[in-house]
């Protein structure tokens, strides 16, 4: 997902100038928090499932990722030492390594039951006291092989806990279906397009506030960008059910919540 929905989310909700705040319209009172904490999560998932990809290219085939798998502040490690598979590998940020301006620590533990590219084969990445720019991320997410024409995955969330700088605390599971549908053919990473096709997730905040959002129009992220790119997820709540609009393609750091009618923007 976006980079920096981690780094600085703005995520205004006024009465616009003009604009009745009548108890239907006026979000003001709302708890949009978990909707904010959702963007986060997906972001945190996007960015562990794309350095999972990395360690299966780098150090299990012969294709490269076109770019550094995490700097020059991390060590990726096997443990224990395998030749057949599962194998599993330990990315670890130690108490700080920062890149593009994230900076994460503790260590990622990733599982590969086959090649990634396999069908049937698992991606199982898991988090050991770790924290991405000050938040605590747990869980567990399983990236399963379901490819029957075009290269397809299912991405799922368990006993996600998402704990921000502030100390709240968000709980969230799902299930998305993730289509490869560029740079199939060839032997780098950089060229790769996917799309989230199908799927939905909650997220849960401490005080039992609770949102849905599901896949309303594919989500769009290529291998070279940082951002989803484009595409809508449908939020739903008592209160909240709108629409996060990831725009219609541009590689920026810009998205839109939008309720009745009226945008609110969301800075990354």
């Amino acid at each position: 997902m976006k980079k920096n929905f981690y780094l600085s989310v703005a995520f205004t909700l006024t009465c616009f100038l003009f604009i009745s705040c009548t108890k239907e319209d006026s979000l003001t009172a709302t708890d949009n928090s978990p909707v904010v904490a959702s963007a986060s999560i997906d972001a945190v998932n996007e960015l562990d499932i794309q350095t999972g990809t990395q360690v299966s290219f780098d150090k299990l085939t012969a294709k490269k990722t076109g770019k550094s798998l995490t700097s020059s502040c991390a060590t990726v490690t096997m443990d224990p030492i395998a030749t057949t598979f599962p194998k599993t590998f330990y990315v670890d940020f130690g108490t700080g390594c920062t890149t593009n301006n994230i900076t994460r620590k503790g260590k990622l533990k990733i599982t590969f039951s086959n090649y990634i590219t396999e069908t049937g084969s698992t991606m199982t990445v898991e988090r050991v006291n770790y924290y991405v720019n000050g938040n605590k991320v747990e869980g567990k997410i399983v990236y399963k092989n379901t490819t029957t024409t075009l290269p397809q995955w299912t991405r799922t969330v368990t006993d996600g806990v998402f704990t921000d700088a502030k100390g709240d605390v968000y709980l969230n599971s799902g299930s998305y279906t993730i289509k490869q549908t560029a740079g199939v053919d060839t032997l780098t990473l950089t060229d790769n397009t996917y799309e989230m096709t199908e799927g939905a997730h909650t997220v849960i905040k401490q005080n039992g506030t609770k949102i849905t959002l599901t896949v309303l129009e594919p989500l769009v992220k290529n291998f070279s960008c940082d951002y989803v790119s484009k595409g809508k997820l449908k939020v739903e709540s008592t209160i909240l059910n709108g629409t996060i609009n990831y725009g219609n393609g541009d590689c920026d750091n810009k998205g839109t919540y939008i309720q009745n009618g009226i945008e609110f923007p969301i800075t990354m």
